[in-house]
């Protein structure tokens, strides 16, 4: 059994539209759609596109992580074998979580997936990356030799690799896992669950880029926007490495050298 969970707040309902069809059309049981909106305006739209859908709404804006934990236990409880987490922006063609959900049946020391990413004018997203230290997240706008190193971009992003942190848009995940190592962490409000949970899967298992198959992204990029969404970005990511450590981490030099010796 494969679910899905996505989750909204104010989408655009022409996003929904899109990321709901692609997913009723894969192989799927359960597509969880929590809007974490104050209203259920979207209530109809959602429950009346397919019968895959259960629409989750009144738990007030929990944040991303927390509200995808609510759809996950529940496919634990149906007994789901895969959960897709994926972001409402998102579109792609048939087949991808099927050729995503047969690798993983071949590869059972495989936790998590990630396909290719590409914005809508094809141009390719470098969605996986080494764990990052302060200064990665601080100053890759600003060093381009130090950002190409900490995005993989080296790598030609056209092979298989084992990564330790995936951009959360589209996250594959093998549910026996997430039941060893738990779910999204709930401190973070937004944006740093990925990095937290991808490095917490690759400790335990391959958390692989998987380019066989491709996915668009349209890629808001909200905090680049909006004040608000900068300051809970910058608030999450101190919370982060409060977690991991800031300057003194083991754990991601010994993860980076060996991920970029594997490479």
């Amino acid at each position: 059994m494969i679910t899905v969970s996505i989750v909204i707040y104010n989408s655009p309902e022409a996003d929904l539209r899109t990321i709901i069809s692609c997913v009723d059309r894969s192989r799927v049981s359960r597509i969880y759609v929590i809007d974490n909106a104050s209203d259920d305006s979207l209530k109809f739209l959602i429950e009346n596109f397919s019968e895959k859908v259960t629409y989750i709404q009144g738990q007030g804006n929990v944040g991303y992580g927390a509200a995808h934990n609510i759809a996950i236990r529940q496919a634990i409880r149906q007994g789901a074998k895969y959960h897709l987490v994926v972001n409402p922006d998102i579109d792609f063609k048939e087949g991808v979580i099927e050729a995503m959900a047969s690798y993983m049946d071949a590869n059972p020391d495989v936790g998590q997936m990630i396909p290719k990413i590409v914005y809508p004018n094809g141009e390719l997203q470098y969605a996986c990356n080494l764990i990052p230290t302060p200064f990665d997240l601080l100053f890759r706008r600003l060093a381009p030799a130090m950002k190409s190193k900490f995005r993989l971009q080296f790598t030609g992003y056209n092979k298989i690799m084992n990564v330790p942190y995936h951009h959360g848009c589209f996250m594959f995940f093998r549910v026996a896992a997430l039941n060893e190592i738990g779910l999204f962490d709930e401190r973070f409000f937004m944006y740093p669950e990925d990095i937290d949970m991808t490095r917490r899967m690759h400790e335990k298992y391959a958390t692989l880029y998987y380019p066989d198959v491709q996915v668009t992204h349209a890629h808001a990029a909200e905090s680049r926007k909006s004040l608000k969404m900068l300051c809970i970005h910058i608030v999450n990511l101190i919370r982060y490495f409060n977690k991991w450590g800031w300057f003194f981490d083991r754990k991601r030099r010994e993860t980076n050298k060996k991920v970029l010796k594997e490479i």
